[in-house]
């Protein structure tokens, strides 16, 4: 099966309210999907005093099943002490059961019958790029955690791939997951999207970011036009061979997927090269999921600030606020003619309100019955590929209920920072002057949300007292920086700052992930000032507990960390200026 490939077989078979199932433990009747596509027993007419005879949907026959039906608490019993087969509870019970199923298989795409016959093919004239549904997996691990309950009995749906990295599905500290929407349209069996024998790009790319608290994440678009470098990549192969795909340098950012034979696992190398952040997790998905996860919430609030007549999309709406689902949800995240600056960017800022709009209708609690959950979680892992990692029904469900915990006033949408391309107008580049910051706010876990201090505890300490340059004393080696990093740092730290007693002490025994700076308490002062140039964090300095003689320097270790001196090693706290950000709780944001 390809990556992009739809549901399992036979599951089309499966009538929504053979679903529900008593359960002698509880008393109840609880939602259950049969792996086997059978349906449980339903009571029909008594055969005996206190027995049942039930049709087996799956039998095609007559079948018929004599076994007493388990004690159900507070029903009605006879001299025998039986269940009363036609007691009154027993049949509410019934038809309450037999009501919510059959709502929720309306709700899921129609009647059972409805849904064994196949649609119609559409008509295929349309040709055009457009935007896919990779944002699902975001949705589903920011603002619908409570349909992981049922994901047990929707395994089959979930594809996955091996990408070499088995990581936790639950992890300690901060999670990456990489949100792709891929444009291929192999096996979807619809003319009117993508381009025609495509094997697709990564169309979409969101690098979500949750903190280590879990009390924030920020959601960073990642602009398919970037001209980036794709590192090398190996792939996994059908026969279980290993294939490295060679990278390529200054190309678009999506051909990181699809092409060359590339996996998601290239997407994910190719973002963790770009910014420096360490990926936990994938998710990708087509455009089939925004069509049908926005008709499974009975459609998603839009907004547009003027008129909007795109063609190539076939996008109309009216000035004002809209309710889109289906064909029409999926025109307003493709459309960027009639929006902004017709570009990329400003679809990526639609696609930013369209989810935000989506998690609040999510969380809302008007999708709290089992059988509208039934419908969202159907879609969403229908249109769902991902890792190993979280490949399996048990880890999805860790996973969505670990992340789900984030307020939805603290996820904060961004987009990468980028210049217009003076080599090719058709391609940006990196704006690295913003973007460098941006990337440590998440490297560090720094929130980007509105009101976030610096310091939390409100108290401020007490300014230390800083040594002249003359008097910085400080040995500094290479322990995971560029090439060179060493001897750079030290004639920065001589011509520009005036440090005469820096000197380079070559490479460090042992490789940092983050620089730190090692110094004695009678030395705390030449350490403040040091720290203050090279932009230290407070975790990178250690305080010895013995003083220094007189003529005994510091050590700076430079991390993996350290890009260039002069660049701020500590992340700024506040979202840096010109980066394009918005709350996914923001109502008032329209498509201009």
């Amino acid at each position: 099966m390809d990556a992009q490939g739809r549901g399992q077989a036979g599951d089309d078979n499966v009538d929504p309210a053979d679903q529900w199932v008593f359960d002698p433990n509880t008393g109840n009747y609880e939602l259950r999907l049969d792996p086997a596509g059978q349906g449980p027993a339903r009571p029909a007419d008594r055969k005996a005093p206190g027995r049942r005879s039930a049709r087996n949907p799956g039998a095609g026959g007559g079948d018929t099943d004599t076994r007493p039906l388990p004690v159900q608490r507070g029903l009605r019993k006879d001299d025998a002490g039986e269940p009363a087969a036609g007691g009154r509870a027993a049949r509410r019970a019934a038809e309450r059961a037999g009501s919510a199923a059959a709502a929720g298989g309306a709700a899921a795409g129609g009647a059972a019958a409805g849904r064994r016959r196949p649609k119609p093919k559409k008509s295929g004239k349309r040709k055009f790029v457009y935007w896919t549904a990779g944002v699902v997996g975001f949705v589903l691990v920011a603002g619908c955690g409570t349909a992981f309950v049922i994901y047990q009995q929707l395994d089959g749906n979930i594809k996955k791939v091996d990408v070499g990295e088995e990581n936790s599905a639950v992890t300690d500290g901060p999670v990456n997951l990489l949100v792709i929407g891929t444009d291929a349209r192999t096996g979807k069996g619809d003319a009117g999207y993508g381009d025609s024998g495509s094997v697709g790009h990564a169309d979409t790319t969101i690098l979500m970011h949750v903190s280590k608290d879990r009390t924030n994440a920020t959601a960073l678009s990642i602009p398919r036009d970037l001209v980036t470098d794709i590192p090398d990549c190996p792939t996994k192969q059908p026969d279980g061979s290993t294939k490295v795909i060679p990278g390529q340098q200054h190309v678009r950012f999506n051909t990181s997927l699809g092409q060359e034979g590339r996996d998601p696992g290239c997407t994910w190398r190719t973002v963790e090269k770009l910014t420096g952040v360490k990926v936990n997790h994938f998710m990708m998905a087509d455009f089939n999921a925004v069509k049908d996860l926005s008709t499974a919430v009975d459609g998603v609030e839009v907004c547009a600030g003027k008129d909007i007549d795109d063609p190539k999309s076939h996008l109309k709406l009216t000035a004002g606020r809209h309710v889109v689902k289906g064909e029409q949800a999926l025109a307003f995240v493709r459309t960027r003619h009639a929006v902004g600056t017709g570009s990329d960017l400003s679809r990526i800022q639609l696609q930013q309100q369209f989810v935000g709009s989506l998690i609040r209708k999510l969380k809302s609690s008007a999708f709290s019955s089992p059988s509208k959950l039934l419908d969202v979680a159907q879609a969403a892992t229908k249109a769902l590929t991902v890792d190993t990692g979280i490949g399996s029904a048990s880890k999805l469900m860790d996973f969505g209920n670990d992340l789900k915990k984030v307020d939805l006033n603290k996820i904060t949408f961004a987009t990468v920072p980028v210049l217009d391309n003076p080599r090719d107008k058709a391609t940006v580049i990196l704006d690295q002057a913003k973007a460098d910051p941006l990337f440590k706010m998440v490297q560090q876990d720094h929130t980007l949300s509105k009101g976030a201090g610096k310091d939390k505890g409100g108290k401020k300490s007490a300014p230390v007292k800083k040594a002249p340059p003359e008097l910085v004393r400080v040995d500094v080696t290479n322990g995971g920086g560029p090439f060179g990093a060493a001897q750079e740092t030290v004639d920065w730290l001589q011509n520009n700052k005036g440090a005469r007693l820096s000197t380079n002490a070559g490479n460090a025994p042992e490789k940092l992930s983050a620089t730190r700076l090692e110094y004695a308490p009678n030395q705390a002062d030449q350490a403040a000032t040091l720290a203050e140039w090279m932009g230290l964090p407070k975790s990178a300095l250690k305080q010895t507990t013995a003083a220094a003689g007189a003529r005994v320097p510091m050590k700076l270790v430079l991390g993996k960390d350290f890009t260039a001196p002069g660049s701020p090693i500590e992340a700024p706290t506040e979202t840096p200026e010109g980066v394009q950000h918005v709350s996914a709780d923001d109502k008032n944001i329209c498509a201009k």
